[in-house]
């Protein structure tokens, strides 16, 4: 049974539809990349799938259940996760009371908690006390990963992770984010133009157009920057 299902999805703002009969499937502990030219509907797709968005048609089915109609707080509950474009970090709170946001929902206070989280991101360790808002792009991205991560999701969903990132940091994303599938079985679902990162992270990879899914790139094919170039206009 697909963890994720959505069936025949439309989206749009107001009278604009963006979203045009999306179906996907992702398997549990699977890692999709969804791939298109900006304005093509991802952004949109990823705001359905957490709730912020709601479809004007089709379904959306988590965990075996309908999730459709029901809001962000309710799939954060049943193991979704979402990191925005933007990372959207508490700027003014400290990178120790973000990862304790993170953790609400699990009810678990135990600092061991936070210690097994800094564990994955070593690299945040000595900055807990530390305004979010003062740490640079890279290092405000693991911090909105790890608050992610602290609600111990079973599906991931990323916006543009490596957009603003240094290469060294980026690299230790895609390690990272490879790591916490092997060992925990998270799905993810990546949108990115980053080719290298979305290949590196992905097993597969999904390509929108004008809001429909336009294909999928062949897993042979991943590695190969010139021909996913090809399939979708974007150069590495």
């Amino acid at each position: 049974m697909a963890l994720l299902d959505v069936r025949a999805l439309d989206a749009g703002y107001g009278a604009i539809p963006v979203l045009r009969g999306i179906t996907l499937a992702i398997a549990p502990g699977e890692s999709v990349g969804i791939l298109g030219h900006n304005g093509m509907g991802k952004t949109t797709l990823l705001r359905c799938l957490i709730g912020a968005l709601r479809p004007t048609a089709g379904t959306v089915q988590f965990s075996g259940q309908d999730v459709t109609t029901l809001p962000p707080h309710g799939r954060a509950r049943l193991g979704m996760a979402y990191v925005p474009q933007g990372r959207e970090i508490f700027a003014g709170l400290s990178v120790l009371d973000n990862l304790r946001m993170g953790l609400l929902k699990t009810g678990i206070t135990d600092p061991a908690a936070i210690d097994a989280l800094l564990a994955d991101f070593p690299r945040i360790k000595p900055l807990l006390d530390r305004a979010g808002g003062s740490l640079s792009g890279g290092e405000q991205q693991l911090l909105a990963l790890a608050r992610a991560l602290a609600g111990k999701p079973s599906l991931l969903l990323l916006d543009e992770p490596t957009e603003g990132i240094q290469p060294s940091i980026i690299e230790e994303i895609a390690d990272t984010l490879q790591a916490l599938r092997q060992r925990l079985g998270l799905a993810i679902v990546l949108v990115e133009q980053n080719l290298d990162f979305i290949a590196s992270v992905s097993e597969r990879v999904l390509v929108i157009k004008r809001g429909q899914i336009g294909g999928e790139i062949p897993r042979e094919h991943l590695g190969d920057f010139a021909v996913m170039s090809e399939y979708t206009g974007v150069h590495a």
